[in-house]
């Protein structure tokens, strides 16, 4: 993986690591983070070596503590319109990597840290993360697709009251309305989501990217479309190696041997 200003990443056992490392801004989400994460999540899902991806941020207080509010306080209307479309942009990519994403929510996840969090497949949280989306009370929406990414992993109840408050919840009442996926203490944090990033890599690489593209894409189509959509995707897995060698080692009593193929 090529160097970046802001941020760190390597790949290790299959699993690539990308930390936001402005740790004494929070981890705010200037424009150099954004355009490095999209180049980054590029590199990523080229990247043969990597199965999984598990993004965080460095040092205890922030995964992303938000934009960077000096750079929003001088943007005019038409500026602020284009900060949200490239901040969609990057956050798309991410969800729609095609490997799994697991966000390790080390501290404050607010605003556009928020919404980082939640363009990723997984979310696992320390016991002292706080989320939020505090936009209203800078006199903003959320702009990086958190109107739309909330209500559908929480409804729009949920998703209404923290938009509309602006209020910050704990890693538990993030856990009790279906925010994350999991909770644990701080220093178990890591290995949590590696353990998790080791569970999908077990499985089928071609199986993993169908359903993760079967789950998002239905979520805007009626389940009748979402049901033929499903079942095109479940023939096309009948047509890798994967599927053969999965079924066989099955029948086998063994393990399966994947190749992603």
């Amino acid at each position: 993986m090529s160097g970046y200003e802001t941020l760190i990443d390597e790949v290790l056992d299959g699993i690539g690591y990308v930390t936001i490392n402005r740790p004494e801004k929070l981890n705010a989400l200037n424009r150099t983070v954004m355009d490095e994460l999209d180049r980054c999540f590029r590199e990523m899902s080229l990247a043969s070596t990597v199965r999984a991806v598990i993004l965080t941020g460095a040092g205890e207080k922030a995964f992303a503590a938000g934009a960077d509010i000096n750079e929003l306080a001088a943007q005019t209307p038409a500026e602020g319109r284009e900060k949200a479309i490239h901040g969609q942009g990057v956050l798309d990519r991410i969800e729609r990597l095609g490997k799994p994403v697991i966000a390790a929510v080390n501290g404050f996840a607010l605003g556009g840290g928020c919404e980082l969090a939640l363009a990723c497949t997984l979310r696992v949280a320390a016991e002292k993360a706080r989320f939020g989306q505090p936009e209203v009370k800078l006199g903003l929406i959320p702009g990086y697709g958190g109107t739309q990414r909330l209500p559908r992993l929480v409804g729009p109840g949920r998703a209404l009251q923290l938009i509309l408050t602006g209020e910050m919840i704990t890693a538990a009442e993030a856990y009790e309305m279906g925010l994350v996926n999991r909770v644990v203490p701080q220093n178990e944090l890591m290995g949590a989501a590696e353990a998790l990033a080791r569970q999908m890599m077990a499985n089928a690489p071609q199986a993993v990217r169908f359903a993760m593209e079967a789950v998002r894409q239905g979520l805007e189509m009626s389940q009748e479309q979402g049901q033929a959509l499903e079942a095109t995707l479940f023939g096309l897995c009948c047509a890798t190696a994967d599927m053969k060698e999965g079924t066989r080692a099955f029948l086998e009593k063994r393990p399966a041997r994947f190749v992603g193929k």
